[in-house]
């Protein structure tokens, strides 16, 4: 979690007026953090803020917090914002590289060495955690006196442009600051695989930005500096707003005053920055359902306004307004969580209770536990495996029946696309890593799968060897059955995944429960296993469901 230093004193002018720091040490933990550092007689305080709050990552967004938390200044914070006659170019060269670009301009702010770190830092933990390193978003703050609009963001070829990167005294073109430059070393991996890379231009066609990797040196920012530029570029449209409404926001509680731009996109124009609020509505009934409290509306709106946010009571409807810098808040469960903070963790809680408990497993956890120890001994090992898994190791290869399943939407590679349906191709997996190593292996698991988006327990056994048979399989599989003490009923099958006439579903109840076999050459070979596979795969969600109260 982000840890954010600045001075008390700095804080206490922020805030409006001196709070004793024995207050601030008690009082901030209450919003969300973790004091690291705060001794009284030093000036110096360090506090780790959780990572739902990026707004709080600076001296300027936590004096803000603490006005409405500590009482000084309830309600939503709001900040004027003029237009002004500058316009940005979106060339649409850059949609394939970095598709959004959001800026503003902050004029009239005083800077001096707090403000100057403080806006350092603010960035830099803006970028790691929101920005994923630079990853999805990367935000650039520039001296606006020393370059003239109009801007543009578009792609250059990196040869093409040569400027005089931040910290550095050389011109360098930018594929020489990728290779040349700390940052540029650092970051180039965001640009591998491109052509052509992003630029941000004056009407001069001086460099503000190469991002998401450096500045100009041109544009640094400086105690003399006293109009503000602002630009955030990045993947995702919310977090490049979100951070550009957190930078700005924060350069206005230093006195700054905020201007839009007018934006230029697709024959289309917008002003940015826009600090229009979200609304929401929730019910104070069912908030109270899930804090396990008895407030009124009323209360909810008095507890909301302490975390800086204006709301209105209507019966049991509760009508919030959220300041655009709160990217915590994306559903009504947010706002529960904030009535709680703002209610008082401290307030929580009432007499322990005098009854006396006894606590126990759950019976499929009871159930797993037993099966486990019944599989170990009939001589198998147990593993544990990842539940994601794609179609070609779960479908196609094994040739198991298909299932619809739940897709990952972004999926880190291809291996891990889907939540399983099976636990077969989970531990032939584990014998194709493993093909290297003495036979025979026997291993099993109890796992979760997911089918019809509903998580079901399954037991799965696996058997590698010079030669297995039916009939081996065949007796692992009833004396596990037997042990559940349930009755089933065997009948041929003809799934792909066995030999001919070497498989077999388990029935419980008149429904399908598993199946056990041999495994089919074409299978086997397809998991570049050279020995024969037999195997057994059940579904205990129905045995336990019948016997949970007998089992065992």
């Amino acid at each position: 979690m982000p840890v954010i230093s600045f001075k008390y004193s700095d804080l206490c002018s922020l805030i409006g007026q001196d709070v004793p720091m024995e207050t601030l040490a008690d009082r901030i933990p209450m919003i969300g953090a973790d004091i690291e550092h705060a001794e009284k007689g030093c000036d110096d305080m360090s506090v780790e803020f959780f990572p739902d709050r990026p707004d709080l990552y600076s001296v300027e967004g936590t004096a803000r917090g603490m006005r409405a938390f500590l009482g000084i200044e309830t309600g939503m914070k709001t900040y004027e914002i003029t237009k002004s006659d500058v316009d940005v170019y979106i060339d649409e060269s850059v949609k394939n590289v970095r598709p959004y670009f959001l800026c503003g301009i902050v004029r009239g702010v005083n800077i001096d060495d707090n403000m100057l770190k403080s806006i350092m830092e603010m960035q830099e933990k803006l970028h790691t955690t929101i920005g994923r390193k630079r990853k999805k978003l990367a935000i650039g703050i520039h001296d606006l006196d020393k370059v003239h609009a109009p801007f543009t963001y578009r792609l250059a070829e990196p040869h093409s442009i040569r400027f005089i990167p931040l910290a550095k005294t050389e011109e360098m073109d930018m594929e020489e600051i990728l290779t040349k430059h700390e940052k540029g070393r650092d970051y180039a991996h965001l640009l591998k695989g491109y052509k052509d890379y992003p630029i941000i231009l004056d009407k001069d066609n001086q460099v503000l930005s190469f991002p998401p990797i450096i500045n100009g040196s041109l544009t640094t920012v400086t105690t003399n500096t006293h109009n503000l530029f602002i630009d955030v570029t990045g993947f995702d449209r919310k977090a490049v707003k979100g951070a550009l409404d957190i930078v700005a926001s924060a350069l206005a509680e230093r006195g700054g005053k905020i201007e839009s731009v007018t934006m230029h996109e697709d024959g289309k124009t917008f002003q940015s920055p826009d600090f229009t609020p979200a609304e929401y509505t929730f019910s104070a009934a069912e908030c109270n359902k899930y804090l396990g409290t008895n407030l009124s509306s009323e209360d909810m709106t008095n507890a909301l306004a302490k975390m800086g946010m204006d709301s209105k009571a209507d019966g049991d409807s509760v009508h919030v307004t959220v300041p655009p810098f709160r990217l915590d808040i994306m559903h009504k469960v947010d706002l529960f969580e904030d009535v709680g903070i703002g209610y008082g963790f401290e307030n929580f809680g009432g007499k322990y209770a005098l009854s006396q408990t006894a606590g126990g497993l759950e019976p499929i956890n009871s159930f797993s536990e037993n099966i486990r120890d019944i599989m170990v001994g009939l001589g198998y090992m147990e593993v544990t495996t990842l539940t994601l898994i794609n179609d070609k190791d779960e479908f196609e290869t094994s040739k198991l029946p298909w299932m619809d399943n739940v897709r990952v939407l972004n999926p880190a590679t291809e291996d891990v696309t889907c939540l399983r349906s099976y636990l077969m191709p989970s531990l032939i997996n584990i014998l194709r890593h493993n093909k290297h190593r003495d036979l025979p292996q026997r291993i099993f698991e109890v796992g979760n799968v997911v089918r019809n988006n509903v998580t079901e327990v399954h037991l799965c056994a696996m058997e590698t060897a010079s030669k297995v048979s039916f009939t081996g399989i065949k007796s692992v599989t009833e004396a596990a059955l037997r042990e559940m003490g349930c009755e089933y009923e065997l009948k041929p099958t003809d799934i792909k995944t066995f030999i001919e006439g070497r498989g077999a579903e388990i029935y419980f109840k008149g429904k399908a429960i598993g199946m056990f076999g041999e495994m089919a050459i074409e299978v086997v070979t397809g998991y570049e296993i050279t020995h024969p596979i037999a195997f057994f795969e059940l579904d205990l969600g129905p045995i336990i469901a019948e016997n949970k109260d007998t089992m065992f």
